[in-house]
């Protein structure tokens, strides 16, 4: 795949990019103290507010995160001490399902440990940091942990497929090509295809780890929703609910894709417009009344979400050509 001049040529001095890095970074260490310091009042902030806003993100411009996500930050923080290795094409795969893995520990286990304890999840986030830093100093750019076994990654590959504009990437400039045309910074459309490999152009690509991923996350997110907190000593009736949840999905969705057969394309942009839906959904009422704006919100909010949604699917639909 051609990379296009910009992406190969000197980094330019920007320094909107570099302010805004450094502030996100500062928002989330003063998040990591108030965690442990005012639990409450600060995993409430985290949930309710700045977390709900990340979907919409993804679906606008994943760019925009990937520029200035704190991990990737850390990520980058010692990249210039780096041997400069990229990671092995034999790992490139195993890294990618080590992320998926990852968010399927995670998410549930805000239920019972992280949306309560607010230690847990400073403990939880300085542990990723500090991962994100040695691999960092390890492999070439983001080979190692932003491109390679970072949770939300497949989430910003299925949510940022058909963006509604792009953003550059602003920290790996010279492109070193790290991971190869898998790299969303690249061509969000490119990665997701070069993810699934030769099986992207039959229904085989649902037996891939990204389209297990893919097509199950919708029941993953509603499982999440249709569950309380609970003890952490029921912590396998979370795992239990969700992942359910996300093998009736699965099944559901292969039964529709071949029933109507779907292109990949299609199907990958109808599932990623589902599970925004999903998630807002469900969350619009949390968002409302975190912000105190009552429940007339939740619905205009929804709303609001589901134009989103419907313009981005236009512009994915227009694209399903290229698949």
């Amino acid at each position: 795949m051609p990379i296009p001049n910009d992406i190969l040529a000197p980094p330019p001095q920007n320094k909107f990019w570099k302010a805004a890095q450094i502030l996100i970074l500062g928002v989330t260490l003063a998040l990591i103290a108030g965690f442990i310091l005012y639990p409450k009042e600060t995993l409430n902030i985290q949930w309710n507010i700045l977390i709900p806003i990340l979907p919409a993100t993804f679906i606008i411009t994943p760019g925009l995160w990937r520029n200035i996500c704190p991990l990737a930050t850390f990520n980058m923080m010692f990249n210039k001490f780096a041997k400069r290795q990229t990671l092995p094409l034999k790992y490139v795969s195993a890294a990618g399902i080590t992320g998926i893995m990852l968010l399927g520990i995670l998410v549930p286990a805000r239920r019972f440990m992280f949306n309560e304890n607010g230690t847990a999840l400073a403990a939880t986030v300085l542990a990723v940091a500090m991962l994100a830093l040695l691999l960092g100093a390890v492999f070439s750019r983001k080979a190692g942990f932003c491109n390679g076994i970072c949770p939300i990654l497949p989430v910003e590959r299925l949510y940022g497929q058909s963006p509604l504009f792009r953003i550059s990437n602003s920290r790996c400039l010279p492109c070193e090509l790290c991971t190869g045309p898998r790299c969303i910074d690249l061509d969000p459309r490119i990665s997701i295809m070069e993810t699934i490999g030769e099986g992207y152009n039959s229904n085989k690509w649902l037996l891939t780890p990204f389209g297990i991923f893919a097509a199950s996350f919708p029941g993953f997110v509603a499982g999440y929703y249709t569950i309380q907190d609970v003890p952490f000593s029921q912590a396998g009736s979370i795992y239990y609910h969700i992942f359910f949840w996300a093998g009736v999905s699965f099944l559901i969705t292969n039964i529709f894709i071949r029933l109507f057969r779907l292109k990949t394309r299609l199907a990958l942009s109808i599932l990623a417009g589902v599970t925004v839906g999903i998630y807002y959904w469900f969350s619009a009422p949390v968002i409302a009344t975190a912000w105190s704006l009552g429940s007339p919100a939740e619905w205009i909010l929804r709303f609001a979400i589901f134009t989103l949604i419907a313009t981005w699917f236009m512009r994915a639909k227009s694209w399903v050509k290229i698949a």
